[in-house]
């Protein structure tokens, strides 16, 4: 894997954990970030041997959200900024929604503006209790942009959005996981071996089903009707058994009833 300037990339078996690096600036996302962030989730995403993607921050900070100097100040032509924009939409929204395994954000620090896209684009979010969350937009005369604004009208409450949205008032991980905006929060100083320990537990876990539950549960976010919604269920499990090979029902099931293991505590072993 290539070496870049803002983020590092961690290989540990089958997990990868990707760190952005750019702690002298809370690790605010410049341009040249959102070029390497395409480059390596681009890459890992056809990577058939992984299984988990962990996303974090260097020093004190998840991140800053967008570098405003870099991304906004800087002065550069109409076309060359919506390229740019592009490239910042492309893996937050579009790669990391679409993102074929597990994606857990570990929120160590400060977490503001724009970093809020990325939390809100993994589906599990782990922050640290000392975390700091903001949407400080309002402070300097705009909004939460960009996808933010879409990205949490979907996981946080109306109330609690709309008043850090108009206060720009900050809140530390504890409060986070009490709005619903992260799954849960640990003390600081366990983030890391927490966020493991669940990556190892995914990563035991059929890596064709978990996909299946990221897929099924983002697209029924989109169907407005039951009986669409039991149509779509039923062709996705045809598939999902189509591409195990039966496995669920031949392997799953079948160790179930011979008593090898039960479903509520852990996954069946899988036959080479």
């Amino acid at each position: 894997m290539a070496n870049y300037e803002t983020i590092l990339v961690d290989r540990q078996d089958n997990i990868a954990t990707i760190t952005f690096n750019r702690p002298n600036k809370r690790n605010a996302m410049n341009p040249k970030l959102h070029h390497e962030m395409v480059e390596v989730l681009n890459e890992l995403r056809f990577d058939k041997d992984l299984r988990v993607l962990i996303l974090t921050g260097a020093g004190e900070s998840f991140s800053a959200g967008e570098d405003l100097k870099e991304f906004f100040y800087e002065q550069r032509e109409r076309m060359e900024f919506e390229r740019l924009l592009e490239k910042a939409l492309e893996w937050r929204v579009r790669i990391l929604r679409a993102f074929p395994v597990p994606t857990i954000a570990a929120i160590n620090g400060f977490c503001f503006g724009g970093a809020f896209s990325i939390v809100s684009g993994c589906d599990i979010a782990i922050a640290a209790d000392e975390a700091t969350f903001g949407l400080s937009e309002v402070n300097f005369g705009h909004f939460p942009g960009g996808p933010v604004s879409k990205q949490i009208s979907q996981i946080m409450r109306v109330r609690d959005a709309v008043y850090y949205m108009l206060t720009g008032d900050t809140f530390n991980g504890k409060r986070a996981a009490e709005i619903g905006f992260v799954t849960f929060s640990v003390p600081r100083s366990s983030l890391m071996e927490e966020t493991n320990k669940l990556a190892r537990k995914l990563a035991e876990k059929d890596p064709l089903a978990l996909r299946a539950c990221k897929d099924a549960y983002r697209d029924s976010l989109l169907i407005p009707d039951y009986e669409t919604a039991l149509s779509y269920s039923s062709a996705k499990s045809d598939q999902l058994s189509f591409l195990q090979g039966g496995a669920w029902k031949e392997q799953g099931i079948k160790q179930f009833i011979e008593g090898q293991y039960r479903p509520g505590f852990g996954a069946f072993k899988k036959e080479k």
